[in-house]
């Protein structure tokens, strides 16, 4: 049987509207609802909210490296989890850069803030690091591109984050003048 073009035409619409929630229902949240929430609670508060994407982040590498001795997983079970914890914290330390961006264009005060997610550079260097370190070749294959990307997301990003930290204490001290 042949199809005539208007019997092509639906078919191919259909699919056309179906893909977009097909790829949506793969891609899930890296936050959990009650993460969700908070955030929402201090959208307005740049001191409140990048310590809390910090701690998001840093409980995702946490997990990871729980996942790496758990004694209790099996070899598989490990490596997915890992894979979906280093997954989770790559998406989670990306938003932290959307609102580094999100509050530097608005004008914030980002001193106090800037500190804690420096520090948290620092801390998840080591900890992308351990996991990289106690990865296996066959661990690797499955998660070591998330890794790498973590890896360097976290160089860039605090390479960034100290930039941005400097500005924030010369303009600080710029504002100080001017109010002299």
């Amino acid at each position: 049987m042949k199809l005539t073009r208007p019997h092509f035409v639906l078919p191919l619409m259909l699919l056309m509207a179906v893909l977009p929630l097909l790829a949506q229902r793969n891609e899930r949240d890296p936050l959990n609802p009650k993460e969700v929430d908070e955030l929402r609670d201090t959208n307005q508060e740049p001191e409140k909210r990048l310590p809390l994407i910090v701690r998001f982040a840093r409980e995702r590498l946490d997990a990871a490296l729980a996942a790496r001795g758990n004694p209790k997983l099996s070899a598989a079970d490990r490596t997915a989890t890992i894979h979906s914890s280093v997954q989770d914290f790559l998406s989670i330390y990306d938003e932290l850069g959307d609102n580094l961006d999100m509050y530097t264009d608005q004008k914030e005060d980002l001193r106090k803030p800037l500190k804690v997610v420096v520090a948290g550079d620092g801390e998840f260097k080591v900890k992308l690091d351990q996991i990289r370190r106690g990865a296996t070749p066959d661990e690797m294959k499955t998660y070591g591109f998330a890794l790498t990307s973590a890896l360097q997301a976290v160089s860039d990003g605090g390479s960034e984050h100290r930039r941005l930290q400097q500005e924030e204490e010369a303009t600080a001290k710029e504002r100080k003048k001017s109010h002299r």
